[in-house]
């Protein structure tokens, strides 16, 4: 059977839901940088483009947009700071006070 007798019964697209293609859309990036791509959308305004984006400049510098790295270096200083109070360093800093055990207050 020839493959023309399965096309009355291939669904291609459907018409009239698809959102209207821009070729031509205008790309703006906050560094200034601009260029044309195709879009569902004329105008798009976006944060970091391939201009200003770390990997393809070579520069060592954070991306960051909410904070995300300040919250997890002070996570981070939160844990050191944590272990070097649970676990003292043996020597001349004073140790840390806790409550006796049972067993402790047995023993007298």
């Amino acid at each position: 059977m020839p493959l023309e007798a399965f096309y009355d019964k291939i669904t291609f697209m459907k018409k009239n839901i698809h959102p209207e293609w821009y070729p031509q859309a205008k790309a703006s990036c906050a560094c200034g940088a601009s260029f044309v791509t195709g879009s569902t959308k004329p105008e798009i305004h976006v944060e970091i483009c391939s201009q200003c984006h770390p990997f393809f400049t070579g520069e060592a510098r954070f991306v960051d947009t909410e904070g995300r790295i300040e919250k997890f270096q002070a996570r981070q200083k939160a844990g050191v700071d944590y272990k070097k109070k649970k676990n003292p360093p043996a020597g001349g800093e004073e140790k840390e006070e806790r409550p006796r055990t049972i067993k402790e207050m047995l023993k007298k």
